[in-house]
C-alpha cells in the first residue's frame, strides 16, 4: 500500500495511552510526554492542525497520591481521576509552553454521542480551539463517568473515544500509539515469531481473531479496541495507524509516508465498488 497518501493528511488525531505515558503506575514518564509536546507543536509549526487524545488521569493521580496500586471501589478511582486529570494537563501544559505552544483542555462523556446539540457544541469548541492554533487535549471525563443500565456516560476506553474524536472533527488521521508497533499475526508478547502486518484494507473475522486482550495492566484496552476503532474510521472512509508509543519521533516517519506501524485503510477496489453502487 503506497502511503505518500499520508503526506498529505492535514488534520490528525494522535491518542496515547495510559502505559505509555506511565513507567510504572507511581512514576510519570516526563521523557515521553515531553516528545510528545515536542511532535505536536512542531506539526502545528509545519501547518497540520493537531488534537491530542490522551489516557492517564487515574495513573497520574496514583503517581500524585504516591499509590502502589490502583482502588477497587469506583467512588475512589473518580476522585483518583479528579486529582490526576488536573495534574496530567499540568504536565502537558509545562511541556507545550516549552515549546511556545497552547493547549486546552476538553473531557467527554459519551452523552456527546447520544444527544446531537452536545455533539455539535463539542466540535464548535474543538474547531475553535484549532482555529486559534491551540491543541486540544481530550480525556474521558472518568470523575463523573458513570456505566449504569439506563445511564451510560462511559466510553470505557481511550481508542474508541479517539474514534469518536476523529469523527467528530472529520480528521483525515487517526494514529493510535500504543505498546506494539502495530497489529501483529500473533501475540509478539508470547511469540518471537510474530511477523508484523503493514497494511489492513478490511477487518474480517481472521483480522478480528489476531487481537489478544488488555495489553497491560496499568491500562484499560486491548488490540481488540485499537481494531473496533479502525473498523470505525474505515466505515467513514478515514485511515488509522497502529504504532509504538516508544517514540513519538515515529508520527513524523508516518506523515512522511514511511511504512510505520499498520496502517488501515480501506482498499481502492472496495472504494471503487462503493462508488459504482
Amino acid at each position: 500500500m503506497n502511503r505518500d497518501i499520508l503526506k498529505e493528511c492535514k488534520r490528525v488525531v494522535i491518542k496515547i495511552g495510559t502505559n505509555s505515558i506511565m513507567k510504572s503506575p507511581t512514576k510519570v514518564d516526563y521523557h515521553k510526554i515531553d516528545r510528545l509536546a515536542f511532535v505536536c507543536s512542531s506539526l502545528q509549526q509545519q501547518g497540520k492542525e493537531v488534537v491530542l487524545v490522551s489516557s492517564g488521569a487515574v495513573g497520574v493521580g496514583a503517581s500524585t497520591l504516591k499509590m502502589d496500586k490502583y482502588p477497587s471501589a469506583v467512588a475512589e478511582q473518580q476522585a483518583l481521576a479528579s486529582v490526576g486529570q488536573s495534574a496530567l494537563m499540568n504536565l502537558y501544559s509545562r511541556f507545550f509552553q516549552h515549546y511556545e505552544q497552547y493547549v486546552g483542555q476538553i473531557l467527554m462523556t459519551r452523552d456527546i454521542i447520544n444527544y446531537p446539540n452536545s455533539y455539535a457544541n463539542c466540535n464548535t469548541s474543538i474547531n475553535s480551539l484549532l482555529n486559534k492554533d491551540i491543541i486540544p487535549i481530550i480525556n474521558e471525563n472518568d470523575a463523573v463517568s458513570v456505566d449504569e443500565s439506563g445511564h451510560c456516560t462511559k466510553f470505557g476506553e481511550n481508542d474508541t473515544l479517539a474514534a469518536v474524536v476523529a469523527e467528530l472533527v472529520d480528521a483525515d488521521l487517526l494514529i493510535i500509539m500504543s505498546d506494539v508497533d502495530g497489529l501483529y499475526d500473533s501475540n509478539p508478547h508470547t511469540n518471537p515469531e510474530a511477523e508484523l502486518i503493514s497494511y489492513v484494507g478490511e477487518i474480517d473475522t481472521d483480522i478480528l481473531s489476531m487481537a489478544g486482550g488488555a495489553g497491560s495492566v496499568f491500562s484499560t484496552g486491548g488490540m481488540e479496541t485499537k481494531l473496533r476503532a479502525a473498523q470505525k474510521m474505515m466505515s467513514i472512509n478515514k485511515s488509522m495507524i497502529i504504532t509504538s508509543a516508544k517514540n513519538p519521533n515515529i508520527i513524523f516517519d508516518i506523515l512522511n509516508g514511511q511504512d510505520a506501524g499498520t496502517l488501515f485503510k480501506k482498499n481502492e477496489a472496495e472504494l471503487q465498488i462503493q462508488g459504482d453502487e
